[in-house]
């Protein structure tokens, strides 16, 4: 029986080495790779095949996924679920990798109690939000696209002396701003985490500005909803012309970083073998305190994504 990939919902810079890796290492353990393209809907709509060497060749610098992804309203439906393990039957297929978010792990786990399809989860999100989880696929090529958009921000900022509000993607999850905003050493930021000090903010900045700064950085997390309110508060309160940025899909695109890369080998890696070992399956891959383990989709699902502690600590508003 052959061993499966499919990516679903958002794509994220990682997927294509993982991709990679997945051929390579499956025909490496004598198994038969097959590809599942455009996610659950393929799935459903039986677009599989059988994947070769060539077929992945040049293909690990590139962002997104060359096998597609998307998000499914039909396979919550149980007779398109019944079609889809019907396919892979069709297919000799018993085994799956799904490199997602928590949704699609849910979902695979609804599937696999109904059938009998082995699956692992591999984290696959710039959003960084499963928890249990230090590292999704796609989360540090997303930081290094935003340090550079914003860098270039700043060249601008402080060349007309104004401020910026910088609105970054995440949903409700903090972890991309935040980070960003420490590593790009903005003055302000707003995540759902943590509620920022507006009054203390004013009092510290414009004892700045009368001391000589003259642009100021904020970075906004997209589930705040605050990207404009930001804008007029920062032209209102500090006295400065400022403008919005919001950064948008560019995140989840670009080549993914030697980071990335070498994290798509090793959860690929411990996805196969744990399928082709058929033990301690349905379950997701994750990547804690260095170290790699498995955790069950009850936990995933129950369970909030809680960001590191360090990086809150190291959030201010003073540049």
């Amino acid at each position: 029986m052959g061993i499966a990939i499919m990516c679903s919902g958002g794509d994220a810079p990682g997927m294509n080495p993982a991709i990679k890796r997945f051929v390579d290492y499956v025909y490496m353990k004598n198994e038969k790779p097959y590809f599942i393209y455009n996610g659950l809907e393929g799935l459903i709509d039986n677009n599989i095949k059988q994947a070769y060497h060539n077929d992945v060749s040049g293909i690990l610098h590139r962002g997104g996924a060359i096998i597609g992804s998307s998000r499914s309203q039909r396979f919550y439906e149980k007779n398109y679920r019944k079609k889809a393990y019907e396919n892979l039957l069709k297919n000799d297929i018993d085994s799956l990798i799904v490199l997602g978010g928590d949704g699609s792990f849910r979902a695979m786990d609804v599937f696999c109690k109904e059938y009998n399809i082995k699956f692992m989860g591999i984290p696959s999100t710039i959003d960084n939000d499963i928890a249990g989880n230090d590292y999704c696929l796609g989360v540090d090529t997303a930081l290094n696209v935003i340090r550079d958009a914003s860098d270039k921000i700043r060249d601008t900022a402080s060349t007309f002396k104004r401020g910026f509000v910088i609105e970054v993607m995440g949903r409700e999850c903090g972890y991309l701003c935040a980070t960003s905003a420490v590593a790009c050493g903005a003055e302000l930021c707003l995540i759902p985490e943590v509620d920022l000090d507006l009054d203390l903010a004013k009092d510290i900045l414009k004892k700045q500005i009368n001391n000589g700064r003259n642009y100021v950085l904020c970075f906004v997390a997209e589930g705040v909803d605050k990207t404009d309110f930001m804008v007029d508060w920062i032209s209102e309160n500090l006295g400065l012309e400022t403008r919005k940025s919001i950064l948008g899909y560019i995140q989840r695109g670009g080549n993914p970083t030697v980071f990335e890369r070498l994290m798509a080998f090793e959860f690929i890696v411990k996805a196969v073998d744990k399928l082709i070992a058929g033990l301690d399956t349905n379950k997701v891959i994750v990547y804690k305190d260095g170290q790699f383990s498995e955790l069950s989709i009850d936990f995933i699902a129950n369970s909030k994504y809680i960001i590191n502690q360090h990086i809150l600590n190291m959030l201010n508003f003073i540049g």
